[in-house]
C-alpha cells in the first residue's frame, strides 16, 4: 500500500490539474483526471467514464466564460485499492451572459491509481451554496454526512440548488 505521504502529494496534484482543466475549460484533461471507468455525480447528474465526463465538461462549463477554483487542503485516507477524501471548494464563474455566482461545496472522492497518476474513481458534489459572493442567497439545505471520513453511499444522489 503506497504511503500516505506519497498519496497525498499525488492528490494535491490531481487537484491542481483539474483545477487547471477547468480554469482552460479542456475537457480531454478534465477528464483525464478520472479513472477510465471514473464516475463524477454533480447537481442531480451521473456521468460515468471519460468519454461521458468530457461532454458534461463541455456542457456544464459551456455556460461559463471563466471559472476559478479555490480548494482547502483535502482530509484523505488510505483504504484498500487507493485513498478516499473529502475536499472543500469554492468556485467563482463568470457566466457567458456577464452575471457571476460563487459556489460552496464539498466534494467526497475515492482516489485510485492509475497509469502513472492518481485519479478520482468517483466524485460526488454536495453543494452547500450558489449566489452572490456576499452569501446572501440561502444555503442549500443538503445532507450532513458527518465528519470525516462520512461520505455519501454510492447511490446517494447528487442536489441542485433550489430555483
Amino acid at each position: 500500500m503506497t504511503d500516505v505521504v506519497n498519496a497525498d502529494c499525488g492528490i494535491r496534484q490531481l487537484h491542481g490539474r483539474f483545477m487547471d482543466a477547468v480554469w482552460r475549460q479542456d475537457p480531454a484533461s478534465f477528464a483525464d483526471c478520472f479513472a477510465t471507468v471514473g464516475v463524477w455525480k454533480i447537481a442531480g447528474r451521473h456521468m460515468q467514464g471519460r468519454e461521458e465526463i468530457a461532454q458534461a465538461c463541455v456542457t456544464m462549463l459551456g455556460r461559463c466564460e471563466r471559472i476559478q477554483l479555490i480548494t482547502l487542503p483535502a482530509m484523505i485516507d488510505l483504504v484498500e485499492g487507493g485513498a478516499i477524501g473529502r475536499l472543500h471548494m469554492i468556485e467563482f464563474a463568470k457566466m457567458n451572459d456577464g452575471s457571476s455566482a460563487m459556489t460552496i461545496g464539498i466534494y467526497h472522492d475515492r482516489y485510485v491509481e492509475q497509469d502513472g497518476l492518481w485519479r478520482y474513481a468517483w466524485r460526488h458534489w454536495s453543494m452547500q451554496y450558489r449566489g452572490p459572493a456576499d452569501l446572501s442567497a440561502a444555503f442549500v439545505d443538503s445532507p450532513d454526512y458527518g465528519a470525516f471520513p462520512g461520505a455519501p453511499g454510492p447511490d446517494e444522489p447528487t442536489y441542485v440548488r433550489p430555483a
